[in-house]
């Protein structure tokens, strides 16, 4: 496939700064999330008799009468592995109005159990059965939500391909918030609204983690072929929109020095039917 080495240069001149680092107020914008919590799971490689829709019941079972009932909880999502380093890892994705909220909801996440299965050696017979699938360690990072995102027009009925870019911020000294700004006027009308393949696109700042120059795109496309097609059209909205080449080259220029360089690309699948 051609997706994953092709293009590197246009995504940087042409995506990355589509989105100004300012977050979203929540009273500007309430129903967007202000973070994001993303929690890296692995599976149980030793668990014998797996079978991927007897795990889709326990975690459907868990999320009707646990995730889709806390009202602190905006939106969850669930993505597997397609083109990834890990085979094993599962990427459970949740979205707060606030940071107290995701405090407020491992609480309310413990009534909700405390509720569903009152009685206690159900209730641990259950979440034994359910954590039986995952290995034991796991990973946690929080991203503050940037502006500009492109939301999905209506929960999937599908499983959907999420191709996520995560890219590292310079600091440069010659730069400036204004020209930051500045440089991703436009990129976003002209580019991610006009690409008629991404279905949804969400950026995302480092708040809470191991790197705090990390850059996190995600861009939902329905399936592989529209991921190169998404990249193809890149090239053809850039060309409409900036259609002299000089011109494009020099806006490559002073974006890139916002930026290392350096980033990672990784493919998931998401499982539609486990999304609040």
């Amino acid at each position: 496939m051609k997706t994953v080495n092709r293009l590197f240069t246009a995504l940087l001149n042409l995506v990355l700064l589509f989105s100004t680092v300012t977050l979203f107020a929540q009273q500007d914008m309430p129903e967007r999330p202000q973070y994001i919590a993303v929690t890296t799971m692995h599976w149980n490689m030793d668990y014998e008799g797996f079978d991927m829709d007897a795990w889709k019941a326990v975690e459907k079972e868990y999320l009707d009468k646990v995730t889709m009932k806390n009202e602190y909880i905006m939106g969850t999502s669930t993505h597997l592995h397609m083109f990834t380093a890990d085979n094993t890892e599962i990427k459970y994705v949740q979205a707060f109005a606030s940071w107290n909220d995701i405090d407020k909801a491992t609480e309310r996440n413990e009534e909700l159990e405390k509720e569903a299965w009152p009685n206690e050696e159900e209730r641990k017979a259950f979440m034994k059965k359910r954590m039986a699938y995952y290995a034991n360690e796991h990973s946690d990072e929080i991203y503050a939500t940037m502006g500009r995102a492109k939301l999905m027009d209506a929960k999937p009925d599908k499983d959907l391909i999420t191709f996520v870019r995560v890219s590292h911020f310079a600091f440069p000294e010659d730069g400036s918030n204004e020209e930051f700004k500045k440089l991703g006027e436009g990129y976003f009308d002209e580019l991610i609204n006009k690409n008629e393949y991404i279905k949804a696109y969400y950026p995302h700042a480092h708040a809470w983690g191991a790197d705090r120059t990390e850059f996190v795109e995600a861009f939902i496309v329905e399936s592989l072929a529209d991921l190169d097609k998404m990249f193809d059209r890149f090239q053809e909205l850039s060309k409409e929109a900036w259609p002299d080449e000089e011109a494009r080259k020099e806006r490559g220029k002073k974006v890139s020095k916002y930026f290392t360089g350096v980033h990672g690309d990784y493919i998931y699948q998401s499982v539609h039917e486990l999304s609040k």
